[in-house]
């Protein structure tokens, strides 16, 4: 469909706009001065005066293509570009030259993600450097390139990463990242609406394709049947294929063997949680993004309070949010303040008794087992665990700890508490593993 073939139907959907959302004049008013720069495969790119009308457009833009998928009988989606002012001798046949934010946009790239701003330590430095060689030679170095870890590690943001560093070299390039379930989604869609052989030409013919959370094609006859010819396609003509997972190829179940076969072509790459280490420089970086002052012990004290990386920026947030307009930053005593408050919270929600039986349930144990003299190793290590909580989370004394118990000595608390705090220092996945027991209770209403 041409641009002035859609102009008069692109007309007709404004207006119907205008009379269907009289509760929304702005949107109406806004809508009607941008111009149609050009269709192509049910992409709308509309041209905006300024960045100011496009940045609004673009957070009206899923009520928007909503309502146009309404109007046109199928699936629609918006570009916003802002349009350069040349003088009319230099003015290209449209009128526009894409920046490379949106060039972003249309790859459907998060501009945060980037190279530069990705925190590197061993737990993922060899994925980092895969990624830049992936990066500087895409379809030559590691192809497909597989990414798999836990949520939270860094696969989108480094799979993103690498799509940003191919277009900033060449924006010419046919790039897209895509979730598993967008993928899945849009075929179907193009079945229904008897639109497939565009929907194969727009996939089958990337540069460069990264599918996200991959997993979710597993059981999906007609899907995978697709995923096979298009990877099949972009490999055979040099174009590079990335993929995120939570697992690795093998542990896929459902996923046909084919498939299998062609994601352990390449490398495959596991994300390890993020250590001390790394959960700092993330800190750091969140906090620089944001223009927020922290010292680096005040980072560290969050580091070690925060295991989960999607929860450190959370973290950051609330506590500068007590101490704007205070002072010019983030220091150890805010930090310090803000966790003890946290855990007068954690006590007020949880009992020893909660604990216990967290864990207990957790281990698939008896608490009456946890009290007992046994020593076996199924029951001293949940034991174990318990004490290590009931100290860390409840602040509770040594003694107190071995009344609840119903341990002879103290001492035995104190060496079960060392073990498990030695333990969760060294193993990221252990560590995990306390936290999640312990959010099962402060998550709980």
């Amino acid at each position: 469909m041409n641009r002035s073939l859609s102009q008069p139907l692109w007309n007709d959907f404004v207006a119907r706009f205008e009379e269907t959302n009289k509760n929304s004049p702005v949107v109406a008013s806004v809508l009607r001065q941008t111009s149609l720069l050009e269709v192509a495969e049910d992409v709308f790119v509309l041209g905006c005066d300024n960045a100011g009308m496009k940045q609004y457009l673009e957070r009206k833009k899923t009520d928007l293509e909503r309502e146009a998928g309404s109007f046109f009988q199928k699936p629609v989606s918006f570009t916003f570009l802002v349009k350069e002012k040349k003088g009319k001798a230099e003015a290209p046949l449209l009128g526009f030259r894409p920046t490379l934010d949106d060039v972003y946009v249309r790859a459907g790239l998060n501009p945060k993600y980037s190279f530069n701003n990705f925190a590197v330590s061993t737990t993922n430095s060899v994925a980092f450097a895969a990624a830049q060689a992936v990066a500087g030679s895409p379809g030559a170095s590691y192809n497909p390139l597989f990414f798999y870890g836990g949520v939270g590690v860094g696969k989108t943001h480094l799979a993103q990463a690498v799509v940003r560093f191919i277009l900033e070299k060449n924006p010419e390039r046919k790039a897209l990242f895509c979730p598993g379930d967008r993928f899945t989604n849009e075929f179907i869609e193009s079945l229904q609406d008897k639109s497939a052989p565009r929907f194969r030409r727009r996939f089958r013919s990337m540069d460069v394709l990264v599918l996200d959370d991959v997993q979710f094609i597993a059981g999906k006859q007609a899907v995978q049947e697709e995923v096979f010819h298009t990877f099949n396609s972009i490999v055979s003509a040099g174009g590079q294929i990335i993929l995120t997972s939570d697992r690795p190829p093998s542990d896929i179940k459902n996923l046909e063997d084919r498939l299998r076969s062609r994601f352990s072509g390449g490398l495959i790459v596991d994300f390890q949680p993020p250590d001390f280490e790394l959960r700092s420089a993330i800190i750091l970086i969140k906090a620089r993004e944001r223009g927020i002052g922290i010292t680096v012990d005040a980072a560290k004290i969050v580091a070690e309070q925060v295991t989960d990386s999607r929860a450190l920026e959370g973290a950051l947030l609330s506590v500068f949010a007590r101490v704007l307009g205070k002072k010019e930053g983030i220091d150890l005593e805010d930090v310090d303040q803000f966790f003890q408050q946290k855990a007068v919270v954690k006590q007020a929600r949880m009992t020893a008794n909660d604990i216990i039986h967290a864990v207990c349930s957790y281990y698939n144990v008896k608490p009456s087992h946890i009290r007992s003299p046994v020593r076996a190793e199924h029951i001293a290590f949940p034991r174990q665990v318990i004490m290590y909580l009931l100290r860390r989370e409840l602040r509770l004394k040594y003694e107190e700890i071995a009344f609840l118990l119903k341990r002879k000595d103290h001492t035995t608390v104190m060496h079960g508490y060392d073990k498990i705090g030695g333990r969760s220092m060294k193993d990221p996945a252990f560590r995990l593993e306390l936290d999640r027991i312990i959010n099962s209770l402060t998550s709980s209403p």
